[in-house]
């Protein structure tokens, strides 16, 4: 069905009528997130289970996380979709291109922030960039950005943990982000792509014209609400499921040794071991709440958070089509260089 059919059949064209009803469902959004809290509690106190048991405790975690992260989601990324809206991915490379290696670095991990791209759909976007003459280095700061420092993960983070804490991992992260793709960009690697990748004929990077109305934008908000949800719901159930058996279930005493303050080793530890894990954003920060809950370093728990969504190992398994084994392995190294530098760095300054 063409455009034009698809527009002629759609019901109430007035954008009045499509910003009432917008503001409608965000306002009975608030109303019904102000009493989750209540009605978890309710939910719980009926379930056939003791009141203070280890199930009760996993059970009042569930309860009330699952609907308020799939909430806090979809009105996050709502939000971002009428936004995204402005920024098409052509307008996003036609931003980048051309750019030069400190300002461009820069601009790219800005960029990353507004574009919630998980760490595999952001791929594709790397070899668009790389063909449409993006410096690798600037390239590489959004392949960071884009998963690690988006706007779910900040939201999320701002609702669940605190202002501060968001925004110190809005700036360490974009540290990571910028000096991560610099760093690359200083060592001249482009002959370290895959010789396909190389070949490609750099082409003029074209922005197209945005005459979307408020109902388009309104429509692309909701777009984006299905097709993420569709692809991380999953995810944010096992999320979710694996937090409340952590704070259901597992020992204050014993999390707080082997991620506390005092254990220097288990910023690095928790690095290599959220390496072979995948989940998005949205998935990880339940268990992330659950772990500082149960006495977690917030740098440690943080490091562990980035490394899950920034190195993952199905990114690895794509990007292996596009780079060499050997830029492979520098992308992880400086990255994972940048997460423990940033994990120490919030264990001092939140201690």
């Amino acid at each position: 069905m063409s455009d034009d059919t698809s527009n002629a059949l759609r019901p109430a064209e007035s954008p009045t009528v499509w910003v009432a009803a917008t503001v409608a469902a965000v306002a009975a959004w608030f109303v019904i997130y102000w009493r989750l809290e209540d009605f978890s509690a309710w939910l719980v106190g009926k379930l056939p289970i003791p009141a203070n048991s280890h199930r009760a405790e996993a059970a009042r975690f569930f309860v009330f996380d699952a609907p308020k992260v799939l909430m806090l989601l979809a009105l996050v990324v709502f939000g971002m979709g009428i936004a995204r809206s402005f920024f098409s991915p052509e307008r996003t490379r036609a931003l980048l291109a051309g750019r030069r290696e400190g300002f461009g670095n820069v601009a790219a991990a800005t960029l990353g922030v507004f574009t919630p791209f998980c760490s595999c759909s952001a791929v594709p976007l790397f070899v668009g960039f790389v063909s449409a003459g993006v410096p690798l280095g600037v390239t590489f700061s959004f392949l960071v950005s884009a998963p690690m420092v988006n706007e779910v993960a900040l939201g999320l983070l701002f609702a669940l943990v605190g202002w501060k804490v968001a925004l110190v991992y809005l700036a360490f992260g974009m540290m990571v982000a910028i000096i991560s793709g610099w760093i690359i960009g200083r060592l001249h690697l482009e002959g370290w792509l895959e010789e396909w990748v190389r070949n490609v004929r750099a082409g003029e990077a074209v922005v197209v014209s945005n005459h979307a109305t408020i109902i388009d934008r309104i429509e692309a908000g909701l777009d984006a609400v299905r097709d993420i949800f569709g692809h991380v719901w999953l995810w944010i159930i096992v999320g979710i499921g694996v937090g409340a058996l952590i704070h259901g279930y597992a020992p204050t005493e014993l999390l707080a040794s082997i991620m506390g303050k005092g254990a220097w080793w288990s910023v690095p530890a928790v690095v290599a071991l959220g390496v072979p894990i995948y989940s998005n954003a949205a998935g990880i920060i339940p268990v992330v709440e659950a772990l500082l809950d149960k006495g977690a370093a917030l740098g440690t728990t943080l490091a562990f958070m980035m490394s899950v969504i920034a190195l993952s190992v199905p990114e690895m398994v794509i990007l292996r089509k596009v780079m060499t084994t050997r830029l492979i392995a520098v992308f992880i190294g400086v990255v994972a260089a940048g997460i423990l530098v940033v994990g120490y760095l919030f264990n001092f300054l939140f201690s």
